[in-house]
């Protein structure tokens, strides 16, 4: 029995043996083999040299020359409204009616007692010349006369000055009251701009203002103008924002599309006259980041069994600006490399790829989007 034993027991200690001698030596084989991601599928173009004409760029908020919110200047009853909301008035134009009836009520009492003083005073003034009256009731007619006119003046202002004109021309928003609301003195009746000229207010950092005069041309650029407006620099601040140290540039465009209006965002450029070569790629190619911005090449690398793989080297690069979808790169790139346009952010320096230009970014310097 007892051999029985010993020798079942040696049978299963030489298989725990045989066992951890083969998972030793897979493990090991394991381990002595070289692990690999599975390289990345991305997207590439190829670097180019182009000429760009160096502009200064800044962001810029549109202004109306004369615009204001039209306000009722005395507390009434709207009684009439002569405009409609978004078209356009002249200077002049009546806008507002508020009620007057009470102040017509007053004018024609005013008017009766100034007809009774210029009664009185012509009646003392012919008694004063023959001596019959002394020449203090006929001052006295006078100035009783003359209050009486001040008064009858003092009323028609009033009045009028319930008839809410047009300051000037431009064009109205929306309108803000309705026909027997009653109104403040100082309340919104409707927004009224002059849209033709119109200006483009932007800042500039100081060591910029050594190239600017007034006059200097300009244009803008918008989503929602579709073709860039051409204006002029009017007005350059004298102070200089000591938080920003930037100045402040005032342009004037003829705005004759209209498309330009007040608080409307746009991007200002102007052109420096110089020309500089840049090399273009597209704005996706770009990795940004606080220690420098880069991108990835791809190159060639021949492994050891001397098949030829493409692999990814990370170039710190220094950008000069942008032109629609392409951003200039002024060093760190040569022309005729290779560069990632999409897939980057997957990426680490070393990484194999995979090109696959199916499908690739927008590269162009003057994109149309078909949605804009």
């Amino acid at each position: 029995m007892k051999k029985r034993m010993f020798l079942m027991l040696t049978v299963v200690i030489a298989f725990i043996a045989i066992l951890g001698a083969y998972k030793y030596l897979t493990i090991k084989k394991m381990m002595s083999q070289s692990w690999a991601p599975p390289p990345e599928a991305v997207t590439t173009v190829i670097a180019t040299t182009a000429t760009w004409s160096t502009t200064l760029d800044a962001i810029g908020s549109v202004a109306a020359v004369n615009g204001v919110v039209v306000s009722a200047d005395l507390p009434g009853i709207i009684e009439q409204i002569s405009f409609d909301s978004g078209h356009s008035v002249s200077k002049g134009d009546v806008l507002v009616r508020l009620d007057t009836k009470q102040e017509r009520a007053q004018l024609a009492a005013a008017e009766a007692q100034r007809d009774l003083a210029r009664l009185s005073l012509q009646r003392n003034q012919g008694l004063a010349a023959k001596g019959i009256v002394p020449q203090a009731s006929f001052d006295q007619a006078s100035a009783e006369f003359k209050s009486a006119d001040a008064r009858l003046g003092e009323i028609r202002a009033t009045i009028e000055r319930k008839t809410i004109r047009a300051p000037f021309s431009g064009v109205l928003g929306i309108r803000q009251v309705n026909v027997g609301q009653y109104v403040a003195g100082g309340a919104p009746i409707v927004s009224l701009q002059a849209l033709r000229p119109a200006y483009v207010n932007f800042t500039v950092p100081q060591h910029e203002l050594g190239g600017l005069t007034v006059g200097t041309s300009i244009e803008v650029v918008s989503d929602a103008l579709g073709a860039p407006e051409h204006g002029r620099v009017q007005a350059l601040d004298s102070v200089i924002d000591e938080a920003t140290r930037n100045a402040r540039v005032q342009a004037i465009f003829d705005n004759q599309s209209g498309k330009l209006r007040p608080g409307m965002y746009v991007e200002a450029r102007l052109a420096r006259g110089a020309t500089s070569s840049v090399i273009v790629v597209p704005a996706s190619a770009i990795s940004y980041a606080p220690f420098g911005d880069s991108v990835f090449v791809v190159e060639d690398k021949k492994e050891a069994d001397g098949k030829t793989s493409k692999v990814v080297r990370q170039q710190f690069v220094k950008l000069s600006g942008s032109r629609g979808d392409q951003i200039g790169v002024v060093s760190g790139l040569k022309p005729g490399e290779e560069v990632v346009t999409s897939g980057a952010f997957k990426l680490r320096p070393g990484a194999a790829v995979i090109v696959n230009n199916s499908v690739t970014p927008s590269n162009s310097s003057t994109p149309k989007p078909e949605n804009s």
